[in-house]
C-alpha cells in the first residue's frame, strides 16, 4: 500500500472508532479512541489465534509496520502538535514559573533518566547503558496526552502553566538525551560519533540550535504576518514555519521538536498581539485546534494498533508491571528534586507534587522513540515495556488525574 493508502484507513478507523467512544463509551475523545483500537485488535489477535487460517493478525502487523509510527510521528505530526500546543501557553505565564519549568525539563529528565535506568539494570540485569537509553525515552511527559487532560482538569492557572511547559519543553530535552546515550549504548549503529565529549556537543547543539532556529523562524514569519491581512495566507505561513522549520532542524541536525515550541510561542504570544486582526486570530486559532484534535485521534489510534507489534510472554507481562513502577517512581523524583529545590526560595503548592506526579502521561513520543532504537537483543523488550507503560499512562492515569486535580485544587497549602 501506498502513504496515501494507509493514511486513507487510518482516518476511516479514527472517525469509526471515534463514533464507537461517542455513542457508548463517552470516554474523552483520543483515550476513548485509544481504548476501542486496542480493544478491537486484542479480539482481531484472539481471533487469529482460533483461526490462524485466516491470517488476520499477519495482515494486521503488515499495516501497522507500513505505517512506520516512529517516522510519522518524529518526522511528521509531533512538529504539528507541540506548535498547535505551544500556541495556547502565554510567555508571561510561562515567565512567572520559567525557573520551575527549566528545572523539571532539564534536572527531572535527568533525575527521571537515572532512577528508571539504574532500576532496569538492577531488577533485570539489562546492560547500564541500555537501561539508561530507556530511562530517557520513558521520561518525557507527552503534551498531547498532557494537553488534553489540562482541558477538564480545571486547574488554577499557575499549575496548569507549570504542567503545559514542562510537557512541551521536556519531550525537546528527552529526545535530545535519548540520541545522547543511544550514541553511547550503541556507537555501531548511531549516525552520531561517540564518546562524553560528542555526546555533550550534540546536547548543546540540538538544544541550543532548535531554539535559536524557531526564535528566528517565528520572528521571520511574524515580519510577514504583520505586513499582510488575509487570514488564509497567514494561516499557511504558520503552517509553513512547522513544516518548514521543523524539516530544516532535522536537516541541520538541531532539535525539531524545541524548534516547534519556540515558533508556537512565539507566534502564539508576539504574533497573536501585535501581528494579526481579530478575524486572522480566530481562523488561525480554529485552524490549530482542528488541526490538533485530527492529529490527536489518528496517534491515539496509532498506539492502539502499535500491539500488532509487540511482543507479549509471560516475562515481558510481568517486565511491564515492573516498568509501570520504575516509571512512576522516576516522574516522582522528576517532580519532587525540582520541587524541594525551589521551596527554599518560594511557596509552592503541597499539590503540585502529587497532581504533577501522576498527571505526568507517557504517550506516542515513548513508543515512537523505542521503535526507532537499533535491533538488539533488549528492543523486544523495551519495547514491551514501554508500551504497557504508555497504555496504563493514558487510560488508568489519564482517567483519573481530572478527579484528582479537582479534590486537591483547593487553596493549597503551601510546602
Amino acid at each position: 500500500m501506498d502513504a496515501l493508502q494507509i493514511a486513507s484507513i487510518l482516518i476511516v478507523l479514527a472517525g469509526a472508532f471515534g463514533c464507537v467512544n461517542y455513542f457508548f463509551l463517552r470516554l474523552p475523545s483520543s483515550i476513548g479512541i485509544l481504548v476501542v483500537a486496542l480493544i478491537v485488535s486484542l479480539v482481531m489477535m484472539g481471533i487469529d489465534t482460533l483461526v490462524p487460517a485466516y491470517g488476520i493478525r499477519d495482515t494486521a502487523r503488515a499495516l501497522v509496520l507500513e505505517a512506520e509510527f516512529s517516522d510519522t510521528l518524529l518526522q511528521g505530526m509531533l512538529g504539528l502538535l507541540l506548535f498547535a500546543g505551544a500556541l495556547h501557553v502565554k510567555i508571561d505565564d510561562l515567565r512567572e514559573q520559567g525557573v520551575s519549568v527549566a528545572l523539571m525539563a532539564t534536572l527531572g529528565v535527568a533525575v527521571s533518566t537515572a532512577i528508571a535506568g539504574f532500576g532496569l539494570s538492577w531488577a533485570l540485569g539489562v546492560p547500564m547503558l541500555v537501561a539508561l537509553v530507556w530511562g530517557a525515552l520513558i521520561s518525557p511527559t507527552d503534551p498531547v496526552a498532557v494537553l488534553g487532560v489540562l482541558r477538564t482538569a480545571n486547574l488554577r492557572k499557575s499549575l496548569e502553566t507549570q504542567i503545559a511547559g514542562e510537557s512541551l519543553f521536556n519531550d525537546g530535552v528527552g529526545y535530545v538525551v535519548f540520541l545522547l546515550l543511544v550514541s553511547l549504548a550503541f556507537p555501531a549503529a548511531s549516525a552520531t560519533e561517540s564518546g562524553l565529549g560528542a555526546a555533550l556537543q550534540l546536547f548543546f547543539q540540538e538544544a541550543l540550535g532548535g531554539a535559536l532556529l524557531g526564535a528566528l523562524a517565528g520572528w521571520l514569519t511574524f515580519q510577514l504576518m504583520k505586513r499582510i491581512d488575509d487570514y488564509a495566507l497567514e494561516v499557511l505561513l504558520s503552517l509553513g514555519l512547522v513544516l518548514g522549520g521543523y524539516s530544516l532542524a532535522v536537516e541541520l541536525h538541531l532539535s525539531g521538536p524545541i524548534m516547534a515550541v519556540v515558533a508556537g510561542l512565539f507566534i502564539g504570544e508576539v504574533g497573536v498581539k501585535h501581528g494579526m486582526s481579530e478575524t486572522t486570530r480566530r481562523y488561525l486559532n480554529a485552524f490549530w485546534e482542528l488541526i490538533d484534535e485530527i492529529l490527536n485521534a489518528l496517534l491515539f489510534l496509532l498506539i492502539g494498533i502499535e500491539v500488532f507489534a509487540v511482543t507479549f510472554e509471560a516475562s515481558t507481562l510481568l517486565a511491564g508491571a515492573l516498568a509501570i513502577g520504575l516509571s512512576l517512581v522516576a516522574r516522582l523524583g522528576a517532580v519532587a528534586v525540582p520541587t524541594l529545590a525551589l521551596a527554599r526560595w518560594r511557596k509552592v503548592g503541597r499539590d503540585v507534587v502529587p497532581i504533577m506526579t501522576w498527571g505526568g502521561l507517557k504517550g506516542g513520543i515513548s513508543v515512537a522513540l523505542v521503535l526507532s532504537l537499533p535491533e538488539s537483543e533488549y528492543k523486544p523488550l523495551l519495547l514491551a515495556m514501554t508500551y504497557i507503560v504508555v497504555v496504563f499512562s493514558i487510560v488508568v492515569q489519564g482517567l483519573t488525574i481530572a478527579p484528582l486535580a479537582r479534590r486537591l485544587n483547593r487553596e493549597p497549602d503551601l510546602l
